[in-house]
């Protein structure tokens, strides 16, 4: 696991400015401590930071290939580098190291962009072709791995992170409005998008090729998951091919040569790994586990459970409910506004996960493919409705019924019907879009200031599922609904958290349920294996009770959660007040702070709950304060 940066100028007059190269790589030292590298000729200057786990003694990077036309900088692991290497042997490639760097360079020099095609992993690398004056770009298909880049002034400069590129002295640090009215509806800013106007991702699945002289990028897709097809077999098949599938994808994810280890949350998903794990190795699987002070937040029980039954090697911690000192930290770590409050017991499980091993697999992806969250369940009850009535219907009555109806915020969630009436108004993306959004269409319509209204000119955050929608070749609305997670959410959310977090430690996360194969796989296990009688997940835990007892399995969902609504009304009461009512919010122009104020009013006298919102312009004023000082 790495750090990588650079940039090419398009323009033959340019001089390459190396300190700024070394400014670069150094703001991403955290991702590689071990080993650190720069390559720099007439047009091009790369660098990279280096995590070692396979081949420790050598792979160093830039790597250039032994005729010197090719120089690569890579992030990630490729778990079938041996193969391919194996495949480029019989076509007369010679080998120096054992990296699957090495083997990375020698395909493309081989297969040249059809060779992204044949990597199994997690990766975003960057060739360059010396004799082409061309640099190709690849980002993995599921978005483990973080690519930044911008153009400005004609060159081309791209980073793991985008601390580097706030380097650039040219950057315009202009908020893109767009951004911020995705972040308050998701909570982060979704690909393509960056909180700035000028700086881009690269998305999940894609690849980029620039060349000298060419005055923008080429971007092009290589990978999508396709649910167009679901294969029919029976809940037995489907029992021994779901084992057999998520075992060969621990197996490959368990190469390494320095100390590995797992997350172990008590959960599903992270015991799945680890019972995994445990048939797979000879020695004590090593694990570990943070708790809370607080009980209801506390799974360390469960975890202990899975660790005795399988000896593992177990490390467990318990951190204070109130860790308020990461706060500013988290701004700082993710560079632009990022609003999910489980960053600050990840950045502690993967503190603690350092201390013991480099390497540590986690359950992430298991809920997106398999459909473990609880409002896919939800989502499905509304589906039923919506397959009675047809929208023409269902717009007028329900639209009027979602006005009309009392929004209920203190009560259980059965008698919220105001959400459910407004959602059953729509179609299934819509619906779903209108469930997930931390602050709804009205709530952003409040909060946004005229001028940042002015600007969206009628631009909606649906429009990200709207763009993603239109590629879906599946036809049921479980499937759209997953696959519009993996697009937005998991690259997004979940896998942007785990990756600063992990990369904060210099710590390599692999998360084998993203293994494209198993994704691939998932995609043609049909909606009724996935969620049946209201179990989500239903195969996966079918699955596992010949590995995990029945009270990991099957009692209800607890995640990784903070008492935000407790905190804003006590000990964060003054900090929630000092930091949303700040100079830098009031003049950065972005919002209407009578709004603000009211919410803050509303919430710390107990009239409403706002403490998702209020957590969301928390996090985005932390943004603003970290970018003043930076």
């Amino acid at each position: 696991m790495c750090g990588i940066t650079g940039f090419i100028n398009l323009t033959p007059d340019k001089n390459i400015d190396q300190p700024l190269l070394a400014q670069m790589n150094q703001a991403q030292y955290h991702r590689g401590p071990d080993d650190g590298g720069e390559f720099v000729d007439e047009h091009v200057a790369l660098g990279h930071r280096r995590l070692s786990i396979i081949d420790v003694s050598s792979g160093h990077q830039p790597m250039i290939s032994n005729d010197e036309r090719y120089v690569l900088v890579f992030n990630g692991e490729i778990y079938n580098f041996q193969e391919i290497r194996a495949e480029l042997e019989q076509l007369d490639h010679i080998f120096k190291t054992h990296s699957d760097t090495e083997v990375i360079l020698n395909a493309y020099a081989e297969w040249g962009r059809e060779s992204v095609n044949k990597l199994q992993g997690m990766f975003a690398y960057v060739v360059w072709d010396k004799q082409a004056q061309s640099i190709f770009v690849a980002r993995d298909r599921l978005g483990i791995k973080p690519l930044f880049y911008t153009l400005i002034n004609e060159t081309f400069y791209f980073a793991s992170e985008l601390k580097s590129l706030k380097l650039l002295p040219d950057l315009d640090k202009t908020i893109d409005p767009k951004a911020v009215e995705q972040y308050f509806a998701f909570g982060y800013v979704a690909e393509p998008k960056t909180i700035y106007q000028q700086v881009k991702k690269l998305e999940p699945g894609h690849c980029l090729e620039i060349s000298v002289q060419d005055n923008s990028p080429c971007i092009s897709k290589y990978w999508d998951v396709s649910y167009a097809k679901q294969i029919q077999m029976t809940e037995q098949e489907y029992l021994t091919a779901v084992v057999d599938e998520f075992k060969k994808a621990v197996d490959s994810h368990m190469m390494a040569e320095v100390p590995l280890g797992s997350f172990l949350s008590g959960g599903v998903d992270s015991s799945a790994v680890v019972a995994m794990m445990s048939q797979l190795s000879d020695k004590a699987v090593k694990t570990c586990s943070i708790g809370f002070d607080v009980a209801e937040y506390n799974e360390t029980e469960y975890a202990q459970q899975i660790a005795k039954r399988y000896n593992t090697d177990h490390e467990e911690r318990i951190v204070a409910s109130d860790d308020f000192d990461l706060l500013d930290e988290l701004a700082q770590l993710y560079d632009e506004p990022y609003a999910d409050s489980s960053a600050m017991p990840t950045y502690r499980v993967c503190q603690l996960a350092r201390e013991k091993v480099t390497v540590c697999l986690s359950g992430d992806g298991a809920d997106e493919l398999l459909a473990g969250y609880r409002r896919y369940n939800l989502m499905m009850n509304e589906e039923k409705v919506r397959s009675i009535l047809p929208h023409a219907i269902r717009k007028p009555v329900f639209g009027l019924l979602g006005k009309l109806y009392p929004k209920l915020d203190w009560a259980p969630q059965f008698l919220r019907a105001k959400t459910t009436f407004q959602s059953l108004a729509m179609d299934t993306a819509e619906g779903y879009f209108h469930g997930v959004s931390i602050l709804n269409n009205s709530q952003r319509e409040q909060l946004l200031s005229q001028n940042v209204k002015q600007q969206l000119n009628g631009y909606n955050a649906l429009e990200v599922f709207r763009y993603h929608e239109k590629n879906f070749d599946g036809n049921d609305p479980l499937s759209l609904i997953q696959y519009l997670d993996i697009k937005t959410y998991l690259v997004g959310d979940i896998l942007t958290k785990v990756d600063r977090a992990s990369m904060a430690h210099s710590l390599e996360v692999r998360v084998p349920f993203l293994d494209h194969k198993f994704v691939e796989w998932s995609a043609t296990v049909p909606t009724e294996m996935k969620i049946k009688q209201g179990c989500g997940k239903y195969i996966l835990k079918k699955a596992m009770e010949e590995y995990l007892p029945d009270d990991i399995l099957y009692r209800n969902k607890m995640g990784f959660r903070v008492p935000l609504a407790d905190w804003f009304r006590g000990p964060l009461k003054e900090k929630l007040n000092e930091a949303l009512l700040s100079e830098q919010m009031i003049s950065c122009g972005l919002f209407n702070m009578s709004t603000i104020k009211e919410w803050i009013t509303d919430h710390q006298s107990g009239v409403k709950e706002y403490s998702a919102p209020l957590w969301t312009l928390l996090m985005f004023a932390s943004f603003l304060k970290q970018s003043e000082t930076a």
